[in-house]
């Protein structure tokens, strides 16, 4: 994993008591919110605030009892680290990991799950495709279905364009053909998980193939997955790989690993 920078917390005694009152009495003690990064200095600093204003509405709610936001530095070559490493020196809530090497979206969302010390983890990206103020239905919809992961879905992908939204409809028609798993839109980069699931699965993929692999592992092992639609909001500024030739050649190959993995999967202990 990349070199965890924390933070010293500038806290009085009053704000630790606060904390300390809401996790006792919140329905989860911590969430953590990753977002993986390459090359994002147009997108970071909103990316950070727009999930701190929402975060502080579920603080607030009760709904949680802390929260942290880590931004996981893919190695990148624009000024991207030092307005990460800038913001975590403003705000002991947010942390962040720098990779000394890039490690594409798989080892910077493994990274990410690895360096989540909340018992809820919402993973996303920093040019936030979904309006983060459904944060707290996503929250609250985990919790009253008692479900592990809440894998959101785009209403309408007709942002993405007409070469992104065939590949993502074949790709998701392969998964449940190679998989039988009935997801929609499993790559769409908003899941928010439980503590519980990272603690029973193992993560390998390095491409963006890890999208479905932590789905496909966790309904496999038994656990629960509900989903909910979201409205989109294509990307305006950078550029997206992730339907590079490059890129979909890895998603190939993980695939028929990860068929042979599943054979040793042990399903969870109902609970």
């Amino acid at each position: 994993m990349g070199d965890i920078r924390d933070r010293p917390a500038h806290a009085t005694p009053d704000s630790l008591q606060r904390v300390n009152s809401n996790a006792a009495s919140a329905a989860f003690e911590r969430l953590s919110v990753f977002y993986p990064m390459w090359n994002e200095e147009e997108y970071i600093e909103r990316a950070i605030a727009y999930g701190r204003r929402a975060c502080e509405r579920l603080l607030a709610s009760g709904d949680i009892g802390d929260y942290e936001l880590i931004i996981i530095d893919d190695a990148s070559t624009d000024d991207t680290p030092a307005i990460a490493d800038r913001l975590a020196a403003e705000d002991s809530h947010v942390r962040v990991v720098h990779h000394q090497r890039n490690r594409k979206l798989g080892g910077s969302m493994r990274s990410g799950f690895a360096a989540a010390t909340g018992d809820l983890v919402l993973y996303t990206d920093a040019d936030l495709p979904f309006d983060m103020n459904e944060l707290p239905r996503i929250v609250r919809l985990l919790r009253e279905y008692d479900a592990d992961i809440v894998s959101a879905y785009r209403f309408d992908r007709t942002g993405e364009g007409a070469v992104r939204a065939i590949y993502t409809t074949v790709y998701n028609a392969l998964i449940k053909s190679v998989f039988g798993v009935r997801v929609r839109d499993i790559n769409f980069a908003c899941k928010l998980v439980r503590r519980r699931v990272l603690d029973h699965i193992d993560l390998r993929s390095e491409g963006s193939f890890i999208d479905a692999e932590l789905i496909i592992r966790a309904r496999r092992s038994g656990f629960e997955v509900v989903q909910m639609g979201v409205d989109y909001f294509p990307r305006t500024r950078g550029v997206s790989t992730l339907s590079s030739p490059a890129v979909i050649l890895t998603i190939l190959r993980e695939m028929w690993t990860l068929r042979r993995d599943l054979e040793g999967v042990t399903p969870v202990e109902p609970r």
